[in-house]
């Protein structure tokens, strides 16, 4: 049920506003969505920008696909329902760490467009930044250590992601990275330079 259904749940507001947290961190929250197949270089992107941010004073956090299944989503498995079920809960994480104050990264395969519009709307359209990890499936193929794609071209492994499932890749990303032509200081840079450029990283 969503909030509108019930009466019983009621928004209690709080005394310190989400400008005010972002005032004292210094800096703008945002979400930064990564999306993109299974090994195409999400998470290692993901987790060399937050050290570079650190390093820049930013406080910021990744959410990472199979670390949230550790804890948070760790009930859900793979069918279509519980992947769109995993995509909400995140966005709804991130909207709270944004209002928090916090800068965040997901590094989530998020393969349908209508789950990161719905992501979108939960985190703020102003606020989350869509970027395509676009590493081709020829080149993700090869280079994933859990051996996956394999299983699934077998028919070994249902709902799997470029193989049994598809991918819905974004028509209009904010940006894309290929992590086969990009090395990874090259594409960390351009991430940095998108968030520069980014209007609410302006202003908190």
């Amino acid at each position: 049920m969503t909030q509108e259904t019930r009466p019983d749940v009621v928004w209690h507001p709080g005394h310190v506003s989400r400008s005010e947290r972002a005032a004292r961190l210094g800096q703008a929250p945002l979400t930064l969505w990564l999306t993109g197949l299974s090994a195409a270089g999400k998470s290692t992107l993901a987790f060399a920008l937050e050290r570079l941010l650190h390093e820049r004073g930013r406080a910021c956090y990744v959410l990472d696909g199979d670390n949230v299944r550790h804890g948070l989503n760790r009930n859900l498995g793979f069918s279509p329902a519980d992947r769109s079920e995993n995509i909400r809960r995140i966005a709804e994480v991130a909207r709270l760490m944004n209002d928090a104050g916090l800068m965040v990264i997901t590094a989530f395969i998020s393969p349908w467009r209508a789950d990161r519009a719905a992501a979108r709307e939960i985190v703020d359209a102003a606020s989350l930044i869509e970027v395509h990890v676009s590493t081709p499936l020829a080149v993700c193929d090869p280079r994933y250590p859990k051996g996956f794609y394999g299983q699934a071209r077998r028919g070994k492994l249902a709902d799997f992601t470029g193989v049994s499932s598809p991918y819905e890749a974004p028509k209009h990303p904010s940006l894309s990275i290929d992590r086969a032509e990009l090395s990874l200081p090259d594409a960390v840079g351009q991430l940095t330079q998108l968030l520069a450029r980014a209007p609410i990283a302006a202003s908190p």
